[in-house]
């Protein structure tokens, strides 16, 4: 059966079972959903139990839009949602979102502008045929979401045909015969760098993660050329875990090569990775490498992404179901979980995971309720691998701090701009307001104050006690008048120059390009300044190099070769990391339920990954390995 003869057949249940005072004039396949379009928006919101029985009869996901005859246009509905929602709510912005027939009304009191039992949301919806949401305003306002609001309304038509095209492949049907699950690791495995697996089924072939290896320069992207991988066009889906680079950053070369399906993500990873994907290409053509792809290439990733919230389970072809589950890494990093078949088979992709609750998320999760095998990480998976706690980094930090800027020097710390540049911004805050270290500018380099603002716009993606600090501006560290946002050149130079004491966070986290470079070329030479490294430096890197004890480097700078001399002190504190320590990854294991049959380990040194596999194998008694790239195991 076609997926034309699906919809027929739906349209047929749907117009049998729906009283005729409601006109439906359309039913359509928009991804996973059914969408039923109505003139009669309001008979059917008085039918409730309508739905439900729909998708009961059905087996599908419903969802119920006004048909786009009878909605307000956008300029006529701003005005009513601004008369309608007491002036006390205090709105600041309303988004349109035409693909799906939702207007969401950022305010400053939601519980103003929602009213007693939602009495100004359903007077919105009956005036406008509108479904509004109403979020709170954000206390930093994100350029980048904003961006990629306006984009995805000016989209909206292609937008809407990109999804009733992902519809039609997904309810294709089955085939018959041999089942079979298999995974081939494509890149990260035995390695840091370039994550990409795909996982294949008779009837389905998905990317897990498409990452660059930001530290090489020969070898930095995943083994896409292979022939289970080829044509690009017969790739189903792309499910990204998370924004960093090493996961996302070559997405956009698959739209550069005729790819034309769908991305899926949590609502902050498609945010924070096109945040991080524009600049890699800006740092690419200032350090004069080869850019990979265009920015024309990454509005073709938004257009394509289809957000999924953590714990919702949607289709994504027609044999696999996927459910994210917090990763506690980054603002929204996932595990990814996927159902294959009638129960046949359930495997999930860890990602990169963080097992504690730390400054800024909840632990990662580890409850599932199937699963026969999983996909982890061992960044720090070697038996030596200890990181010091959340407290003790604080306290390590404190101290070389105080020690630099008693001597008037000046303290560097390069960060990945997506989570560890919060956590040390909110631990420098609360060094400072207890008087701890000295009260001096701490300087915000690169997309840092960005990436902050899109934390603020997701707060329901952080901790319980940050969530509740974040919309308290006499509370929220990240909002601190410490933190002093630089933009641009001349700024940089000025605090370059400047023989007062400060404390600069600037990406790249590696130090392979952007602004940090400029900072530490210039105080490089002196004894009294100091680099504190926070965050993972992959083999190979700058940062490696550095941290390592090299006082002589040459660099790449505009592809020149530079000399440059290292005399200023230099530091590593460990625990900020987003990583699970050797510890943290054997207590996942220990308390993950169900336990799973197999556990295969990459994202790590070929050490690492060894030496874990090895140890969780005796200790737990499980089915381990650690593949290489390019081998395929077969699940099924």
């Amino acid at each position: 059966m076609t997926a034309e003869d699906v919809l027929r057949e739906i349209k047929g249940k749907v117009r049998a079972t729906v009283p005729p005072s409601i006109d439906v004039s359309d039913v359509e396949f928009e991804g996973a959903l059914v969408v039923l379009y109505t003139k009669d928006p309001d008979k059917f919101a008085e039918k409730d139990d309508l739905v439900k029985h729909l998708a009961k009869m059905l087996q599908k996901r419903i969802v119920v839009r006004p048909d786009p005859s009878v909605i307000t246009k956008e300029e006529t509905a701003e005005k009513k949602i601004l008369k309608i929602i007491p002036k006390d709510a205090e709105v600041s912005n309303i988004y349109f979102q035409p693909d799906v027939g939702e207007v969401t009304i950022e305010v400053m009191k939601p519980g103003v502008a929602i009213g007693k039992q939602g009495r100004y949301l359903n007077e919105i919806r009956r005036k406008i045929n509108w479904s509004p949401r109403i979020i709170r305003t954000p206390p930093l306002q994100s350029k980048t979401v904003q961006e990629i609001r306006g984009f995805l309304r000016m989209m909206s038509e292609d937008r809407k045909n990109i999804l009733r095209k992902v519809g039609r492949r997904l309810h294709r049907g089955v085939s018959e015969g041999e089942n079979f699950v298999r995974v081939t690791g494509l890149g990260g495995f035995r390695q840091v760098g370039r994550s990409c697996s795909l996982l294949h089924t008779q009837d389905s072939k998905v990317l897990i993660d498409v990452g660059v290896d930001v530290s090489s320069d020969s070898n930095g992207t995943p083994y896409l050329h292979l022939p289970e991988v080829l044509p690009i066009e017969t790739i189903d889906a792309v499910v990204i875990t998370h924004a960093h680079l090493d996961h996302s950053g070559l997405v956009p070369l698959l739209y550069k090569y005729n790819f034309d399906g769908p991305i899926y993500c949590t609502p902050p990873t498609r945010d924070m990775m096109t945040l991080l994907q524009m600049d890699f290409l800006k740092v690419a053509a200032a350090d004069a490498k080869k850019i990979p792809y265009g920015s024309e290439d990454v509005k073709e990733v938004i257009k394509h992404t289809i957000p999924v919230n953590y714990g919702d389970t949607t289709d994504i072809t027609p044999d696999m179901r996927l459910t994210f589950h917090n990763a506690g890494h980054i603002l929204g990093s996932s595990i990814a979980h996927f159902h294959i078949g009638d129960g046949l088979y359930n495997i999930a992709f860890s990602g990169d995971i963080k097992y504690e609750r730390t400054w800024l998320f909840n632990p990662a999760v580890n409850h599932f309720p199937r699963l026969e095998a999983m996909f982890m990480e061992s960044t720090y998976g070697g038996r030596d691998n200890f990181q010091p706690s959340r407290k003790e980094a604080t306290n390590h930090l404190r101290e070389i701090t105080k020690r630099c800027l008693k001597n008037n020097g000046k303290v560097l710390i390069p960060v990945f701009a997506v989570g560890r540049s919060q956590e040390v911004m909110i631990v420098l805050e609360q060094l400072m307001r207890k008087k701890e270290i000295k009260n001096v500018p701490v300087y915000l380099d690169g997309m840092i104050w960005e990436a902050t603002a899109i934390h603020t716009a997701y707060p329901e993606y952080l901790n319980n006690k940050l969530r509740s600090q974040t919309f308290q501006k006499g509370k929220n560290p990240l909002l601190s008048d410490i933190f002093k946002r630089v933009d641009g050149h001349e700024m940089r130079q000025r605090i370059i120059r400047d023989p007062d004491p400060c404390i600069v966070l600037a990406t790249s986290g590696m130090m392979v390009g952007g602004p940090v470079m400029e900072y530490f070329k210039s105080w490089s030479d002196e004894e009294k300044d100091m680099i504190v490294f926070v965050g993972y430096q992959a083999e190979g890197s700058l940062g490696r190099r550095i941290q390592k004890g090299w006082r002589d480097l040459t660099l790449n700078i505009s592809g020149n070769a530079t000399q440059l001399k290292v005399n200023m002190d230099v530091e590593t504190v460990d625990g900020f990391s987003g990583h699970s320590d050797r510890r943290q990854l054997m207590n996942f294991v220990n308390n993950m339920s169900p336990r799973p049959e197999r556990l295969i380990f990459g994202h790590g040194e070929e050490s690492k990954c060894l030496d874990l596999s090895s140890s969780v194998h005796k200790k737990f008694n499980m089915n381990t390995t650690a593949i290489k790239n390019l081998e395929t195991i077969r699940f099924v």
